[in-house]
């Protein structure tokens, strides 16, 4: 079996008990030991992820998750992190403290007879939608409307930053302490607006994610010398469950979330691909 999860944003200071919440996760990863090949978790497992120059001991609160996922690797199952938009910030330190294999990219891959696709989800925008944002297609942009463009603009802008590598190194210069409090407030702030103000599915013509999923398999019918058809698209970011067929033989994943939702997907030897909602002991 292989299973899928993603946006535990752990250590949130919105979500009250980090070490309960922790627990949970945990007794849900623990839940797949025995009969999972493969785990992939696609982005946010963590509220704020940062690795700076000095020694951050307040990454100890997570002990108890390196050591389950060390487990699982050392049983053989290997176990794939993606890195989200709070968590996108690990040098290499993630993957000593796990074993875990890390991705800043999308991940193509073919299991059971699948191929899928997989990213955290964050920045994957369709080129029709580009287009209009950067006002080469004004009819589409009509469609979208200022406000969502104008949102599009600041998200990708403030990526863009988080991205550059002289603002990395300068944050890496930070007293771990200080960059943490400045990290997980800024993120706290996220959570509490999104508790007050969900987000939910904005329909088929409007979600970026499947508009995105939509305009890759239209490419490989186009296009097939570079683009290929994909029976799977497994996001995470978003926090809303959803199983979307876009086609007759393709499918959108969105994952949910690990905090509130509490959902996964997993993919069976048959190659069928479930989302679920996880069943925790309180």
């Amino acid at each position: 079996m292989i299973y899928f999860l993603s946006d535990a944003h752990l250590g949130s200071r919105a979500l009250g008990d980090v070490y309960e919440h922790q627990r949970k996760v945990i007794q849900l990863l623990n839940s797949f030991k025995a009969d999972a090949t493969h785990i992939y978790l696609l982005g946010d497992m963590f509220d704020f992820w940062f690795e700076y120059f000095s020694k951050d001991r307040e990454k100890k609160k997570y002990s108890a998750l390196f050591q389950c996922i060390r487990h699982l690797v050392k049983r053989g199952i290997k176990v794939h992190y993606f890195l989200g938009n709070h968590d996108m910030w690990t040098f290499g330190g993630l993957h000593k403290l796990t074993g875990v294999q890390v991705h800043d990219k999308p991940y193509k891959v073919s299991h059971n007879g699948k191929r899928l696709y997989m990213a955290h989800g964050d920045g994957l925008i369709p080129q029709s939608m580009m287009d209009a944002i950067d006002g080469k297609n004004k009819e589409l942009a009509a469609q979208i409307g200022r406000k969502n463009i104008r949102r599009i603009r600041r998200f990708m802008a403030l990526r863009n930053f988080f991205h550059a590598e002289w603002a990395r190194f300068l944050f890496k210069c930070l007293p771990p302490y200080l960059g943490n409090a400045l990290g997980l407030e800024w993120a706290k702030r996220s959570r509490l607006k999104e508790m007050k103000h969900p987000c939910p599915f904005k329909g088929e013509d409007k979600e970026e994610l499947v508009l995105f999923a939509k305009e890759r398999e239209q490419l490989a019918i186009t296009n097939p010398e570079d683009y290929r058809h994909h029976d799977y698209y497994i996001f995470g970011h978003r926090h809303i469950a959803l199983d979307l067929p876009i086609s007759a033989n393709s499918r959108v994943i969105v994952l949910g979330d690990c905090f509130k939702q509490w959902t996964y997907a997993k993919l069976d030897e048959n190659g069928e691909l479930t989302l679920c909602t996880a069943e925790l002991n309180n």
